[in-house]
């Protein structure tokens, strides 16, 4: 992975978060930090980007609102970069919050990028550890934005550099600071960059030596998300996307599959949200884009 790669996929990310915390209504996942960490020139520059490349996106929707950039600005947020970003983190951090009250004391995020649960919650200083797991250039780009922004990193934020798709285990965390003790993980939108294989003996380490109780919550995509085009070829595009960039979508899977591959590890499902309950959840009665990703689905696990 390259600097520049990282830092736009980073940025890109954070784009859509701060879009919705600034402008849309209601909130699904409110990240007010996400601004601070995109300057007002990269800002422009994404929104820009979006605008000019909305024929990739959906020509139908280019030529009809081709004199309302704003509104191809929305429909491009809201239908292709937000959705699934928005609801799995909202999804997560109630889970997180949670398991906090049950006891939790340290927050694992594997492929943490610009996540800003940290400064959120500033309030678990004391209470949380948090180990932010990602490629050594992403978190350096990271800590050079948190020093832009002026944000001090606080005591219980532990910056882990590794790629965890090759090297990470509970063995390896143990070594860097992490303790042998009931942990949440979160894997989100990792899965899909991954192999069957890659996913299963990544969820089979993490857990080899933590106490039951410990859980992960982490997206997927279905059996059929390969062959799907989704709302306005939405995830046709995401798939296209990620190919271009270097980056190509590997693996799907059915809830079977989901479920023996948990179980090999300890694991079971302690809640799993479809497609349809993710948009009853998150994004029902709304009155813009935002509905729930095809194919996309929530899974949360506990160790037994």
């Amino acid at each position: 992975m390259k600097q520049n790669e990282s830092s736009v996929t980073s940025l890109v990310s954070a784009f859509s978060r701060a879009y919705h915390s600034r402008y849309d209504n209601p909130i699904i996942f409110d990240d007010f930090v996400a601004k601070d960490l995109i300057s007002p020139q990269e800002f422009s520059n994404i929104r820009k980007n979006m605008i000019r490349g909305a024929e990739f996106f959906n020509k139908e929707i280019a030529q009809k609102l081709q004199d309302d950039p704003e509104e191809i600005l929305r429909c491009i947020t809201q239908v292709q970069l937000s959705p699934t970003p928005l609801a799995r983190a909202a999804f997560c951090e109630k889970i997180l919050l949670h398991e906090i009250f049950l006891g939790v004391k340290q927050y694992v995020i594997l492929g943490a990028g610009l996540d800003t649960f940290c400064f959120r919650h500033p309030e678990l200083e004391n209470s949380l550890e948090i180990f932010e797991i990602d490629h050594p250039a992403t978190q350096e780009f990271k800590k050079k934005r948190l020093t832009d922004a002026n944000y001090i990193i606080p005591n219980n934020l532990h910056f882990v550099p590794m790629d965890f798709t090759d090297t990470c285990s509970v063995r390896h965390l143990l070594d860097r600071g992490v303790a042998n003790t009931k942990t949440f993980f979160s894997l989100l939108g990792v899965s899909y960059y991954l192999t069957k294989e890659e996913l299963a003996r990544l969820i089979d380490h993490l857990f080899a030596e933590l106490p039951s109780g410990s859980s992960i919550v982490f997206d997927y995509a279905d059996e059929t998300f390969f062959e799907e085009k989704g709302m306005s070829n939405r995830v046709e595009n995401t798939i296209k996307m990620a190919s271009i960039g270097g980056e190509p979508m590997k693996s799907c899977f059915s809830y079977v599959e989901i479920e023996k591959m948990l179980e090999k590890s300890s694991l079971l499902i302690y809640e799993h949200l479809t497609p349809a309950m993710i948009n009853e959840q998150f994004f029902l009665n709304r009155t813009d884009y935002l509905t729930a990703f095809e194919n996309i689905h929530y899974i949360h696990a506990v160790k037994k």
